[in-house]
């Protein structure tokens, strides 16, 4: 019912922004002396018409649209429209420019009044993941990731156009020519230190996008904040009954700061710490105390001498693990002493494993391989003195997560203080001191504001979902998802799609309903309208050179999903949509193109200048081509709206 609502809404508000560009119209034909004809909201047979002052006011069947009928603008009518004195052509050259230009100009004018009642009313409340120019999560197999963009370090422009949201992302690589120009800061929260970069990259295909071409920079999710807490109403926000965070001492408000050894700067980050198979070792290496990261493999994967071997069936017997094949077991590609000291590294059987396990280019410092003489002394933070231990322990994945826990994170900050206070707030020492003592005998619980949680064991999804009462339900979808998946003919889409599901279902996670921090967005209105402005200009350059596929643009029913989708979260986010929007209708007029208002203002100027009038027909014939076109054009945007929204239909 509240869909339907906001659909309502959503269309009223779109043909309001169009009865505004015709009301222009309307008032400055009349002020220049036009006989008007018909004023029609939306197109069609009409619904309801009346008359008033002459004018023939209605309402068509279709609301997304509408026009006003000047004398002498139907060839059918008047042969030669300059005849018509009170007529659109009967007028001077001047006069037309001035109706033709009042439309967009209504809109434009709109769209500043909008975003001035925004600025008026103290702006938006917004998630800081949609301003924030730090980088939440990076596909590695990207040239930015090569080049040592790591999640946490700062985007400040693509192309030398300055970042401004969280499209850009997406946005540059979309509208590229080839290359991408990347420029920012790379970040050491530990030492506080910032240092500028300037790179070049290829654009690559966003791993999500199942071969539809959809291109990303390389940044594939911005920084965010991942707090728990009630909902945003103030009501509960219990842990799910499967949540493998019950019981380890998360609070509402707290924020995960840090997990095995990384700050987490965004869902997708925690989520490739969850599941990159890497065990968290602590180390003694010499007389120093440290944290590794190491690939965590199964026994059959790994090359190992006959005299390893054996060892490692002691070591199983030991700890009791006989219930299970030592080649079902994992363990880390190391031979190893008794006692847990690094002797050298164990080759994998294949080298495409062995190349995942150790990368050319890792994460963080703490992927690095062992060297010999390390000696490990606690196993994802439990204490172990023989290797028998480190074996059993390898087994369960245990996860140490630290949290913030302020009260400041609930305030509401301008996007800028928060940007700020982002880099501060998790103090580098305090996680040191933390983190330096997992694994040893009494590890330090707290520091300031930072808390280590009891271990936390992840789940699998399908593991939480059986847990949970609509498990059966959700179990039921997907079979049916996969039978839909085995039906399709493509034998490499098939597979693609069914590993997708499998890989997906067998993903880790904590279980956690996390929420962003709240940040105000309030630009002046000026600054406002020309971000929005200049993103307009950048798609038409790039769809004009071409550079962005049209397949990426919405049309008509694109935009009154947005719209729709805006009116849910609130009236100042449907207000700024309406308000770009309406900047959209007013520019894309303005374009010098026949059957748009710019189109008119350009043949008036010819007139003008040359003192020639264009004749009719050679008018239609200009004419006729563009709104085909354009016509073609909107038919296109429609359709792939429509496959946008039924895609799996299709």
């Amino acid at each position: 019912m509240f869909n339907l609502i906001y659909l309502v809404f959503a269309i009223l508000g779109l043909s309001f922004l169009i009865f505004i560009h015709e009301l222009g119209h309307y008032f400055m034909a009349r002020r220049v002396g036009m006989r008007v004809e018909t004023f029609s909201i939306g197109f069609g047979r009409p619904l309801v018409s009346w008359m008033m002052d002459g004018v023939k006011w209605q309402i068509g069947w279709l609301l997304f649209g509408g026009y006003v009928r000047i004398a002498g603008t139907d060839p059918e009518k008047e042969p030669d429209p300059y005849q018509v004195k009170d007529g659109f052509f009967g007028k001077s050259p001047w006069d037309r420019i001035k109706v033709a230009f009042m439309g967009p100009f209504v809109n434009i004018l709109f769209a500043l009044l909008a975003f001035s009642l925004l600025w008026v009313g103290g702006g938006r409340e917004k998630n800081y993941a949609e301003f924030s120019p730090k980088i939440g999560w990076i596909d590695p197999k990207s040239d930015a990731y090569k080049n040592g963009l790591r999640p946490g370090d700062e985007i400040l422009s693509y192309n030398d156009h300055p970042y401004q949201n969280a499209k850009d992302h997406l946005y540059a690589a979309l509208t590229a020519n080839s290359t991408i120009q990347i420029k920012g800061n790379r970040v050491n929260y530990e030492a506080g230190e910032k240092s500028a970069f300037d790179m070049k990259v290829q654009p690559v295909e966003h791993p999500a996008s199942m071969g539809k071409g959809i291109l990303t920079t390389g940044v594939l999710q911005p920084a965010s904040y991942l707090i728990y807490n009630r909902l945003p109403n103030g009501e509960e926000n219990l842990l799910p009954k499967s949540s493998p965070l019950n019981g380890s001492g998360i609070q509402y408000g707290d924020r995960i700061a840090w997990v095995d050894g990384q700050r987490v700067f965004s869902l997708d980050h925690l989520s490739h710490i969850l599941n990159d198979g890497r065990v968290l070792l602590t180390i003694k290496r010499g007389n120093k105390v440290m944290l590794a990261r190491v690939p965590r493999v199964p026994v059959q994967e790994l090359r190992m001498d006959s005299e390893f071997k054996d060892e490692l069936v002691d070591w199983q017997y030991e700890a009791q693990l006989n219930m299970s094949r030592l080649q079902k077991l994992y363990m880390i590609p190391y031979n190893l002493t008794n006692n847990g000291v690094v002797e050298n590294e164990i080759r994998f059987i294949d080298k495409e494993s062995e190349k995942e396990a150790f990368p050319s280019f890792t994460l963080t410092s703490l992927e690095l391989p062992l060297q010999p003489g390390d000696r490990i002394i606690a196993v994802d933070g439990i204490p172990v003195k023989h290797s028998s231990e480190i074996l059993k322990q390898i087994q369960t994945r245990h996860l140490s997560i630290i949290v913030q826990r302020a009260k400041e994170l609930a305030k509401v900050l301008p996007v800028q203080e928060t940007e700020k206070v982002f880099d501060t707030e998790v103090s580098a020492k305090d996680i040191d001191k933390i983190a330096s003592s997992i694994g040893l005998e009494k590890p330090i619980k707290q520091s300031g504001n930072l808390y280590l949680l009891n271990p936390v064991i992840p789940k699998t999804r399908s593991e939480i979902m059986a847990d949970e009462a609509s498990g059966t339900d959700i179990a039921n979808s997907l079979q049916e998802q996969k039978k839909e998946i085995e039906a399709i003919e493509d034998p490499e889409k098939r597979s693609h799609l069914l590993n997708l599901i499998e890989s997906h279902e067998k993903q880790l996670m904590v279980g956690l309903p996390v929420q962003d921090r709240k940040v105000l967005y309030n630009p002046t209105p000026t600054e406002l309208f020309s971000n929005v402005f200049q993103e307009i200009w950048r798609t038409l350059s790039a769809l004009f050179t071409g550079n962005l596929n049209p397949k990426w643009m919405s049309g008509p029913i694109g935009i009154i999903q947005v719209v729709q989708e805006q009116w849910k979260l609130s009236f100042s986010e449907a207000l700024y949509w309406l308000g770009a929007i309406s900047l959209n209708l007013g520019v894309l007029n303005l374009l010098p193109i026949p059957m748009l208002d710019g189109g008119t203002i350009v043949f008036s100027f010819f007139e003008l200048i040359t003192r020639r009038r264009i004749k009719p027909k050679t008018m239609e014939k200009l004419v006729l081509p563009f709104a085909i076109l354009l016509i073609l054009f909107f038919l296109f945007l429609t359709y792939n709206d429509v496959s946008r929204i039924f895609g799996r239909f299709f």
